[in-house]
């Protein structure tokens, strides 16, 4: 009896291969430490340990979006709350050195003390599937950029005949061209013969990656309506920058406490960095940068487009703001109106 009036906070320091886990009581003491495989078993086995050691109230764990998703999952099904936790900052790692258990031990702390309170992603919904489509799509897109650089490398240093030919086209007439180019192996002793088959390569796998990326896109499309069409709907919001909002706040949107979380999360909230009698406020660059793109393409969308915005615009610019400050100010605004509708998705109006 005695034993399961102890409150138990567990800390996972989640790897590839293995999980650590520490367990302490509410007193800050520690419980005990072990290590347990990064399988459906060891998760299993992980949680009766803390278990064992009374009543499990709170396990912070790191990697929730890496390594301890699988973990984070099993706990979540199984009712334990969660809290993900950063791994120790620099200095808290020269003093206490550098190990599983004391990198668990510190994600216990942390959890325990309340300095790290975020939820994780929920990671077996519609989101998640989004997701994994994304991360596909942005490789191909990566790797087609990769390779229409590399054949406007080549044609700066082709052959004279060859960079003739070639460098007056456009991208889309150059892929074309270079695709359908008439080559035997053999010419591949020479400059030229060289330089125009390691064209037709690159050509051809930016066509092969273009048509991977529509396959893509006919998926990714319908799957974000299906998630949050009101979303969608908004002003200057279209499936690319809807996706990458909806991955941001997760299958779980609750989980963000606030508008101004979420401004946070994305990177628009202004620092304060106010010293004495001067009260000043600095730029943001922590947060999800992919986000914070995905609210500026809101912005510039709306400038150009939105007569609310551009009146805004005019307005702050007799004020003496610049095109950035102005810019920085509207992505805080956007943010306030996507929380709303990644939060309450089914009870707003879209006119604003």
């Amino acid at each position: 009896m005695t034993q399961q009036l102890v409150e138990v906070t567990g800390g996972v320091d989640t790897h590839q291969d293995t999980h650590t886990a520490v367990a302490v009581d509410s007193a800050g003491r520690v419980l005990g430490s072990a290590q347990f495989p990064a399988t459906a078993d060891g998760y299993a086995q992980l949680l009766a340990w803390l278990h064992a050691f009374g009543t499990l109230v709170l396990v912070g764990i790191e990697g929730t979006g890496a390594y301890g998703a699988g973990l984070a999952r099993h706990l979540r099904v199984a009712g334990v709350r969660l809290v993900e936790v950063d791994r120790p900052d620099r200095k808290t790692r020269r003093w206490q050195g550098k190990s599983d258990p004391v990198d668990a031990e510190a994600a216990a702390r942390a959890a325990l003390a309340g300095r790290r309170t975020g939820t994780p992603k929920d990671r077996d919904g519609q989101v998640e599937a989004l997701r994994n489509l994304r991360v596909a799509r942005r490789s191909a897109i990566g790797a087609r950029a990769d390779a229409q650089r590399q054949m406007k490398t080549l044609i700066v240093t082709a052959p004279e005949q060859v960079r003739a030919q070639l460098r007056g086209l456009s991208s889309a007439k150059l892929v074309a061209t270079c695709a359908t180019a008439a080559l035997e192996p053999g010419q591949a002793g020479g400059p030229a013969g060289a330089v125009r088959l390691a064209l037709r390569s690159l050509a051809r796998r930016h066509q092969h990656l273009t048509a991977e990326i529509t396959d893509l896109d006919t998926l990714i499309a319908p799957l974000v309506a299906a998630i949050n069409p009101r979303l969608l709907a908004a002003k200057g919001i279209g499936p690319e920058v809807a996706g990458q909002l909806l991955v941001t706040a997760g299958d779980n949107p609750a989980r963000l406490r606030s508008e101004a979380a979420f401004a946070m999360l994305c990177g628009v909230a202004p620092l304060p960095a106010s010293s004495g009698r001067t009260q000043r406020y600095r730029l943001n660059r922590g947060g999800d940068r992919q986000a914070n793109c995905a609210l500026w393409r809101i912005v510039i969308t709306r400038m150009a487009t939105d007569p609310a915005t551009r009146d805004y615009v005019q307005r702050r610019t007799k004020d003496g703001l610049s095109k950035k400050e102005i810019i920085r100010c509207l992505k805080r605004y956007v943010a306030r109106d996507v929380y709303a509708l990644l939060t309450q998705p089914d009870d707003l109006d879209l006119a604003a």
